[in-house]
């Protein structure tokens, strides 16, 4: 598989549905080129099982992103419709209603499939038709994308491994360090903790006091 770490995020105009309720057409990630950070998260299912428990975790820590100017966006293999319906379905009936940010509908698989995040590939049998072999949805990928739509992290889980949303903040505010003070992060790093300078020296002095 390829790594997308330091290249331009795949561009793509999709169908999604935006506030819980709204269904656009033509929904890109480059209308926040410039102006936010981007979580771009997969799952592989609507109306499953650990596929809820993440997308209500992410709208549980939503003001969190928005603080640190990150837009909250995911994606399926789900139609724009399907989104909508689970959408409207409460929580206690294993629904995602009071879903906020937007949730892309990748029917087609070519969003999935162009950030390397596809259960699986078409293949051409021996007749010469096109099958598709393994799971026809998305892994658990998630995508950190900065203001200038460059990719900067990205972790990709297998369907049964729910994430942390913890750890994709705790890594936005890495970043964020980075960008601000040129400091780089250590092992087990959280925003208040000590960063360190890039040479053999700023090394030595973190180590010789951790």
């Amino acid at each position: 598989m390829r790594s997308l770490i330091g290249k331009e995020a795949p561009k793509f105009k999709a169908k999604a549905v935006i506030n819980g309720n709204q269904i656009v057409d033509d929904f890109s990630l480059e209308q926040y080129l410039g102006k936010k950070y981007v979580v771009f998260f997969f799952y592989p299912l609507d109306f499953t099982f650990v596929c809820p428990t993440e997308l209500h975790a992410f709208q549980e820590k939503l003001a969190e992103f928005e603080k640190r100017d990150v837009q909250v966006v995911g994606c399926s293999v789900d139609s724009e419709f399907s989104h909508h319906a689970w959408l409207n379905l409460s929580k206690k009936a294993g629904g995602i209603q009071g879903v906020k940010y937007p949730l892309v509908a990748d029917l087609s698989k070519s969003i999935s499939e162009s950030f390397g995040v596809l259960a699986g590939e078409y293949v051409e049998d021996e007749y010469g038709n096109i099958t598709f072999e393994g799971a026809p949805v998305a892994y658990r990928g998630l995508f950190l994308i900065d203001k200038a739509g460059v990719v900067r992290h990205c972790v990709i889980n297998d369907l049964p491994l729910g994430r942390s949303v913890d750890e994709a903040i705790r890594t936005v505010d890495a970043l964020q360090h980075f960008e601000e003070f040129g400091e780089v992060c250590p092992a087990n790093w959280s925003k208040g903790k000590e960063a360190m300078k890039a040479t053999d020296e700023g090394v030595a002095e973190y180590l010789s006091k951790n």
